[in-house]
């Protein structure tokens, strides 16, 4: 559990292999039609890297659109991931892969040039099937949930979370942190659980309503109750505009902004907020900002002898910096 009066944050990059994805889900703004999405070669991901080695960026987070699994396409999907992950990796940084639904092989080999991965589990309530999943057959509670048990078994540090104001109630959110907290307490490895607010953008085709973000405190106290302590709660400020109420959420239990980057990909309607301009807001209340890796220290022992030995290298300047 982070300490008292502080928040962290990962400094990151994104990078999207691709936008192509055979989901539709009715509230996405990340997912483009095949014409519109083309894919990130090697060279390009080699110039972005070269110009990003000048700043102190250490992780860097890979988001992609979905091929499904029985698709012709599937194995040069994830060779592109693995071998974007593995480019990050030997030029420095610390990749941190979320790229939808994997099969047990694929993560194991994900494994080995990852410090940490995540997926949204987004709610398990089986009635969003019929609405804003109706179309994302990857959406399924049960894939979902059987890709966190996977990376439990293979000891893989884990980020999840929910999405707020898709269509469920708050019991609903309630049964699913139970589930993630039942997971948690078996093979401890949550590292943390993302609470973000459904925010309308200019893609979607789902005409619910946007989760009021002046919920958002009340709904970290009592998953707060819920989540074993040593799960974090992260929260995106990009979506938490009013800055009253992006501090009653970290009073309320939120001790983490996530990988901050220069634009949000999954929300590309919301700016992200300067690390600087956080920083003012956060020291007007007494909090304290503080950079992170994308793997917490009591997780490293589970890497594999390379990565510890690249995490162990930007811990160090890490530390400085704090």
């Amino acid at each position: 559990m982070i300490n008292e009066n502080i928040v962290t944050y990962s400094p990151s990059h994104i990078v999207v292999p691709t936008y192509k994805c055979f989901n539709r889900c009715g509230y996405c703004n990340f997912r483009q039609d095949v014409e519109n999405s083309p894919e990130m070669d090697l060279q390009t991901a080699t110039n972005i890297f070269h110009n990003l080695q000048s700043f102190n960026i250490c992780e860097i987070l890979i988001i992609s659109g979905e091929t499904h699994r029985s698709s012709s396409e599937r194995p040069q999907w994830f060779q592109r991931i693995y071998n974007l992950c593995e480019l990050a990796l030997n030029m420095g940084f610390l990749p941190h892969t979320n790229v939808g639904i994997l099969s047990f092989a694929e993560m194991q080999r994900l494994k080995q040039v990852n410090v940490s991965m995540g997926l949204m589990l987004e709610q398990i309530t089986p009635k969003l099937v019929q609405t804003v999943h109706r179309n994302a057959p990857s959406k399924l509670p049960s894939l979902r949930l059987e890709q966190l048990k996977w990376a439990g078994e293979l000891q893989i540090p884990f980020t999840t979370g929910l999405l707020l104001g898709i269509g469920e109630v708050e019991d609903d959110c309630w049964d699913a942190l139970k589930v993630l907290a039942k997971l948690h307490k078996k093979y401890g490895h949550i590292q943390e659980v993302i609470l973000q607010p459904y925010s309308q953008g200019n893609k979607q085709t789902w005409q619910g309503d946007t989760f009021n973000p002046y919920k958002l405190p009340e709904i970290i106290h009592c998953s707060r109750q819920i989540l074993p302590p040593d799960i974090t709660i992260q929260i995106p400020p990009n979506l938490v505009r009013d800055n009253g109420w992006l501090i009653a959420c970290l009073e309320a239990g939120a001790g983490d902004f996530g990988g901050i980057s220069l634009k949000d990909e999954v929300n590309p309607d919301y700016p992200q907020i300067r690390v600087e301009e956080l920083q003012k807001i956060l020291q007007l209340s007494g909090w304290n900002l503080i950079p992170r890796l994308p793997v917490y220290p009591q997780f490293t022992n589970w890497l594999v002898p390379n990565l510890q030995v690249a995490v162990s290298n930007w811990q160090k300047f890490i530390s400085v910096t704090q």
